[in-house]
């Protein structure tokens, strides 16, 4: 690792230079099986065709104008967004934590509009909404947060998958603007909620007058075997956000929203020099084009499906893990124990998995996976998996 890089990561001994589908190959020419997308971001694979011939032609043609003068690619992608989510409008950033400080934005704007002089937001304990101060502070995660002091206030920790929790806060305050949730929190641990929850918390929002917005960055975009993780349930968000497989590794990040939060950002209250550029909205229209061609929503549930069994079935029964869980192509294993070796481990076997929360082995392979592939994964993330709770007895 370079003296001159800050600090900020504790990369693996190894280096991509080029990529093709679910595969990575280093520096010396050696094969690694890609189970984490770039963290849920590629999900069409490496130089994927579509992909790169969209990014060459617009390279060709305008890159950047900047906001001051309307980019029809963009106002394309926000019909295309609109469309598929049913909302209203967009707002474009350049990431996942732009997005939710956009969302935020408008939970402090709807408030106000209601008079409450300092809104706050609900959120839950274990997510992860960004490293800006703003969605640090939203984030349910002390360790990220360590440091950081004094955080942005605002901002009511709860439970995750605890209605009553959320009831509670409503029942008894009147400065509440907003609930902010991840359909199923993936920093956190792929967390499933239980079935109604996220509907409840729809319900419970309509009873008090707030919005609800949903932090789709890693659930979106087809993941979980639907366009969005939220139509798993009735569960319609006042505003979403998403990034991550929105550009497949090109940066992009929307926040979208309907009804009166679609109407508080106004000229001047908000903005972003690079969001939604001529180059991202190209991509972005690309790989929903591919998503929507290729019915990507549905080759996620059905292979989700048949991969989670096969986890569970070969690991349900093994000591020392805890919870075989999932929902489309966004599993979690978990472990009785922490396990700071298993990545390393994975990789000597040329296969990237990612450990989230300490001893939650999560896999978000490419959704363009073959059949074969994901036995692949499967047999040998199983393999090093028994072999490494065998060797910690």
């Amino acid at each position: 690792m370079s003296d001159h890089l800050m600090a900020s990561y504790n990369p693996l001994p190894v280096a991509f230079e080029k990529g093709e589908g679910a595969w990575l190959i280093d520096q010396h020419g050696k094969r690694y099986l890609d189970a984490v997308s770039g963290v849920a971001v590629c999900s069409l694979g490496h130089a994927h065709p579509a992909v790169s011939a969209a990014i060459s032609a617009q390279a060709g043609l305008l890159l950047h104008t900047s906001n001051l003068y309307h980019i029809p690619l963009q106002e394309q992608l926000a019909e295309k967004l609109a469309a598929l989510a049913d909302m209203d409008k967009v707002f474009f950033c350049n990431s996942g934590a732009e997005a939710n400080e956009a969302a935020i934005k408008i939970a402090r704007l709807y408030g106000h509009k209601r008079n409450i002089t300092e809104p706050r937001i609900i959120v839950a304990e274990g997510s992860f909404h960004g490293r800006t101060m703003a969605t640090l502070s939203a984030t349910g995660n002390e360790k990220i947060q360590a440091g950081f002091e004094p955080l942005v206030q605002g901002f009511v920790h709860v439970p995750f998958n605890d209605i009553s929790a959320i009831e509670a806060i409503l029942e008894n305050n009147n400065d509440i603007a907003a609930v902010m949730l991840e359909p199923i929190q993936g920093e956190g641990g792929v967390n499933i909620p239980e079935e109604g929850y996220l509907a409840a918390v729809r319900q419970l929002c309509n009873q008090h007058g707030i919005i609800l917005i949903l932090d789709e960055i890693q659930t979106g975009m087809c993941r979980t075997g639907k366009w969005f993780a939220h139509q798993h349930e009735d569960c319609k968000p006042d505003v979403m956000t998403l990034a991550k497989a929105l550009g497949n590794g090109m940066p992009i990040g929307a926040c979208l929203a309907r009804g009166l939060a679609a109407e508080l950002i106004r000229p001047g209250s908000h903005g972003s020099t690079f969001g939604g550029n001529p180059l991202a909205s190209r991509v972005a229209l690309a790989v929903i084009g591919i998503m929507a061609n290729e019915k990507m929503e549905k080759r996620a549930s059905e292979l989700g499906k048949n991969m989670l069994k096969r986890l569970q079935q070969k690991l349900g029964s093994i000591n020392g893990i805890v919870d075989v869980r999932g929902r489309g192509m966004m599993f979690g294993i978990e472990l009785s124990d922490d396990c700071p070796t298993l990545v390393s481990l994975a990789l000597k076997q040329h296969l990237l998995i990612n450990v989230t929360a300490g001893k939650i082995i999560r896999l978000l392979p490419p959704l363009i996976i073959t059949d074969e592939e994901a036995d692949q994964i499967i047999d040998t993330l199983c393999r090093i998996l028994i072999e490494y709770l065998k060797g910690e007895k």
